[in-house]
């Protein structure tokens, strides 16, 4: 689900929402069920003196030393504003390991939270892979699943398909599409983001493609933002309109 922004701005009755990065189902949950608490903890790290280089890999250090995940949520969002270009990456030992950023005065988001808790109690966040979650939809009536994946790499030298220890391969990318024919063929539509490239084009064979221009945000120069074309792939019952 990563940020959850299709979540956040439709308005269905029920969601099911996983990611495999247990970090970010963790901050939900607890957002979820503990927004007061939680705010009143995240707003402690979010302060002139903490927006140092020093004190960000203390923290930095903390949290990939914590346990306590009340603990590890305010830092993880702590992590996520004060970090380089927003990034949420880990080595393979599991270790979050994105470096300073050095920003004048990061955002704390305390009306975004609060809108995220009042939204979420009609969610569920499970950390799991995606061909769980996508099995859920089976069991539920009128389901839509929309699917964010890691996406594929424009380029060689773009390959970032992983921001958990769990790369998210060529091969995970084809099960993906495979298993969202799997889905269609028991009518439940399904909806796949991402990169516009042959390997996609490939992939989605099957499924209704639609190409938008979006502006990539990695960079952290913003006049280097390049528009690329990004694919949204349909998989719809044939009897649906």
């Amino acid at each position: 689900m990563g940020a959850g922004s299709v979540f956040l701005n439709t308005d269905f009755s029920r969601y099911i929402l996983a990611d495999i990065n247990s970090d970010l189902i963790d901050l939900y949950n607890i957002v979820k069920n503990q927004p007061d608490d939680y705010v009143a903890e995240a707003r402690k790290v979010f302060t002139p003196e903490t927006n140092d280089a020093e004190r960000y890999y203390a923290f930095r250090s903390e949290f990939n030393a914590s346990t306590d995940k009340m603990r590890r949520a305010v830092l993880f969002l702590y992590l996520n504003r004060h970090g380089y270009n927003g990034l949420c990456r880990y080595n393979l030992r599991g270790e979050f390991n994105v470096p300073f950023g050095r920003y004048k005065k990061p955002y704390f988001p305390e009306a975004e939270l609060y809108h995220f808790a009042e939204k979420a109690q009609n969610a569920e966040f499970y950390c799991e892979s995606y061909e769980v979650c996508m099995d859920r939809a089976q069991q539920a009536k009128k389901a839509v699943v929309y699917c964010d994946p890691p996406y594929a790499p424009l380029s060689a030298t773009a390959n970032f398909t992983a921001y958990h220890t769990n790369s998210f391969s060529s091969e995970q990318q084809k099960l993906l599409a495979d298993k969202a024919e799997e889905l269609v063929a028991k009518r439940i539509p399904v909806l796949i983001s991402n990169h516009r490239t042959p390997e996609t084009v490939a992939w989605y064979n099957n499924a209704v493609q639609h190409v938008v221009k979006v502006r990539r945000s990695i960079s952290r120069n913003g006049g280097t933002r390049n528009k690329v074309d990004e694919l949204l792939a349909l998989y719809r019952p044939a009897d649906k309109k």
